[in-house]
């Protein structure tokens, strides 16, 4: 699941003309390190999915996570909220709450259930071409030579993680179609949210999402209780740490970074959340990756660097 470039002038990615003030402002040391943040936290949410995923539903596990988030980051919200969103401003929040915060974790979770990890890399990373795209119309960013070029060459190397990670027989179409609409629903989602972010900071926009899709995922309130009942600490640690760190904190530093970076090209940077993956795995699960893996993840991070030159 995400998602997501870290160094040089902001562009706004168009082969149109860009404003001057955009052309001329860096990308600064905590747009980055929020950029990093959440690259490493979406990654290691992949793995957490994969541990706490037999003992939860996909519906429960959503609901969990969100919970959680919405009581930490509430923490850090709410004494600092001094006023609601109104009338049409609920709108644009409402669409990504349900799509992003809802709808993407229930799909992606019921995906990892049929797919295997590289299969649902590669699909998950469709969603990083599709905001490029639609940032390029919705949001008038254009389409740059570089980012276009970069985002084919780190598509390439996320090709390369998933042909290598085997096991792509268990593939289902019902699981494909999942990942697919995971995607789609998480880039619809990113458009909708930069606006938002013109009003409101991350901290508060990412809180009122997450509200949004919990208050989606309560019908699988019941589900969450029983299964709770009976799963076994660590999974219930597993899922503190999904709905504390992957959600609450780096939602929050991904909207922090969208506020300061175009979409198209930020969308770029979540290329390197497979290669993270892999390295995490190894860490975490001792799961060794492969040569063609290591080589992939590299050919990831070479895309991303190529995002962020400069079209003359």
């Amino acid at each position: 699941m995400a998602t997501t470039a870290e160094s040089g002038p902001l562009q706004s990615p168009g082969t149109h003309e860009v404003s001057a003030q955009t052309a001329r402002t860096p990308v600064n040391k905590l747009g980055v390190a929020a950029v990093i943040t959440t690259v490493v936290l979406w990654a290691s949410a992949f793995v957490g999915i994969r541990s706490v995923g037999p003992h939860f539903s996909p519906g429960s596990l959503t609901l969990g996570r969100l919970a959680i988030a919405a009581v930490a980051l509430g923490l850090v919200v709410l004494p600092k909220l001094r006023t609601l969103p109104k009338g049409r401003e609920w709108w644009p929040i409402l669409a990504y709450g349900v799509m992003w915060f809802g709808g993407y974790n229930v799909a992606l979770n019921a995906a990892e259930h049929l797919l295997d990890a590289g299969t649902s890399a590669l699909l998950i990373n469709v969603n990083p071409i599709l905001i490029a795209v639609m940032a390029g119309v919705v949001l008038k960013e254009g389409f740059p030579r570089w980012l276009i070029i970069g985002s084919a060459v780190a598509f390439s190397g996320v090709a390369i993680i998933a042909l290598s990670s085997g096991q792509r027989s268990t593939a289902d179409v019902a699981g494909v179609l999942l990942c697919l609409l995971a995607a789609a629903l998480a880039a619809v989602s990113v458009i909708v949210q930069k606006p938002v972010l013109r009003k409101f900071p991350a901290g508060q926009a990412t809180w009122f999402g997450i509200v949004v899709g919990a208050l989606c995922c309560l019908p699988f309130s019941g589900q969450l209780v029983t299964e709770l009942q009976v799963a076994p600490l660590q999974a219930t640690l597993g899922l503190v740490y999904l709905g504390v760190f992957p959600t609450a904190i780096a939602f929050t530093t991904w909207a922090y970074a969208l506020s300061l970076i175009d979409a198209g090209r930020l969308a770029a940077t979540t290329y390197l959340v497979p290669g993270t993956t892999i390295l995490i795995s190894w860490l975490v699960l001792g799961e060794v990756p492969t040569v063609w893996g290591l080589v992939g993840g590299v050919v990831c991070l070479v895309g991303v660097g190529l995002t962020r030159r400069r079209s003359r």
